[in-house]
This record gives C-alpha cells, sequence and structure tokens, in this order.
C-alpha cells in the first residue's frame, strides 16, 4: 500500500476558489485570503472580539473617614481638613464616624479611651 502524495504547499495552485465565510461570495483568494473584502474581514473581526463582561467589578471598599479637629477653636470635621471658621489646617485625630446620639463627629480613639 502506498500512502497518497501530500497536497502541494502553493495556494494559488491548491485553491482556485474560495466562498466567503461572512458573507458566502464566491471569490478567487490571493495567497491565503480567507475573505472577499475588507470589510467581511472587518466584520469577522468584530464577531470574534472578546464578549462583554456580563458581571461589573465590585466597587471598591471604602476608607473610613478620618476626624479632624481645628487647634485654634476645637471645631471638629469628619474628612475635612480645613477649618472653615479659622481658615486653618486641622489636625487628624484618627479614623472616626459621627456619633449616632448627637450627630457630632467622634474619633475612634475617643471612644476607646471612655470604656471603663
Amino acid at each position: 500500500m502506498t500512502a497518497a502524495p501530500a497536497p502541494a504547499r502553493h495556494d494559488n495552485v491548491t485553491t482556485t476558489t474560495a466562498a466567503c465565510p461572512v458573507c458566502g461570495t464566491p471569490f478567487s483568494p490571493v495567497r491565503r485570503q480567507r475573505y472577499c473584502s475588507p470589510a467581511c474581514k472587518q466584520k469577522a473581526f468584530r464577531r470574534r472580539g472578546p464578549a462583554p463582561a456580563s458581571v461589573p467589578p465590585p466597587p471598591p471598599v471604602p476608607r473610613p473617614a478620618r476626624v479632624y479637629q481645628c487647634g485654634e477653636c476645637d471645631q471638629r470635621y469628619l474628612g475635612e481638613q480645613w477649618c472653615h471658621d479659622c481658615n486653618r489646617p486641622c489636625r487628624a485625630l484618627g479614623p472616626g464616624g459621627l456619633c449616632p446620639c448627637c450627630g457630632e463627629p467622634v474619633a475612634i480613639s475617643d471612644l476607646r479611651e471612655q470604656t471603663p
């Protein structure tokens, strides 16, 4: 038994006509041409493109707000580094939030000092 001869690797000789995989139009390919026109080539590229992400990434975890205190008037601010009354920069007391009772900014370090 003899094996069948391998096909020639000359693209112009082995392929005479082809059908465009996008639109189905028959055409005579030049070398390894797969599509009948640049428009069909672009359409096929867009079809192969990455699928849009179905699930958006989770939002970033918010950092805890910092409490600041003015050195002149002792006014406290949540997340604001500048005193509006004295027009001076404030010093950072640390992370904190608003007090649920009075609504004033309270640093976590203040709460730890009050605990017996």
